[in-house]
């Protein structure tokens, strides 16, 4: 029978075996290139008038939410204040799909999404890249962000070896490289657009 000092000792020699092994690892690993933290970032669906008019002219009916056919969008908790209960998307989560017809914004009854027929007309937010993070960085073989990209290369493209160039002209800010970017925390994210 193992008293309570034995067990003490036995973990206190487990801990620093386990420390010695993995140490090293964590040291190295303390040394790679990490994506800056970021908050919860949403994007507002296709065709989001400007934010405060948004969260005022929104009626928070989620015929929206009902359209997505990703299941993408869906509504604010009751935590953000003012906002709550306005439509969202989170890239980390799923990404709108840019379907046709941009169902979203032709069933909005407020005004709150303006009505869009061109894909290219949407303006959710720009992806950025954080290079470091790239696993095309380290001279591994990726290319989920631009294979997955439902704009193609007018939005993101690979010009060498090295992560993808966004164009921003093209970038309509779906979050369908972030969705599927590999790495963790993500090397690519979407970025609202900021309206003056």
């Amino acid at each position: 029978m193992v008293d309570e000092r034995g067990v003490t000792q036995r973990r206190a020699f487990f801990r620093e075996a386990a420390r010695r092994i993995v140490g090293p690892l964590a040291d190295y690993l303390d040394d790679e290139p990490k994506a800056p933290p970021r908050d919860f970032i949403w994007l507002r669906p296709p065709g989001a008038i400007e934010e405060q008019k948004f969260i005022d002219t929104c009626r928070r009916c989620g015929a929206c939410v009902n359209s997505c056919p990703a299941q993408a969008i869906f509504p604010l908790g009751e935590a953000r204040g003012a906002a709550a209960g306005t439509p969202v998307i989170d890239a980390d989560l799923a990404a709108c799909v840019v379907c046709e017809g941009l169902r979203c914004t032709t069933v909005c009854p407020s005004g709150a999404l303006l009505e869009l027929t061109d894909p290219a007309d949407i303006r959710m937010g720009i992806a950025e890249v954080y290079a470091p993070v790239c696993v095309r960085s380290k001279g591994d073989s990726c290319d989920l962000c631009v294979e997955r990209c439902p704009i193609g290369d007018v939005a993101i493209a690979f010009v060498d070896d090295g992560p993808p160039e966004i164009r921003a002209a093209g970038c309509v800010g779906c979050g369908m490289c972030q969705l599927y970017c590999p790495t963790s925390p993500k090397a690519i994210t979407v970025r609202p657009l900021v309206e003056e």
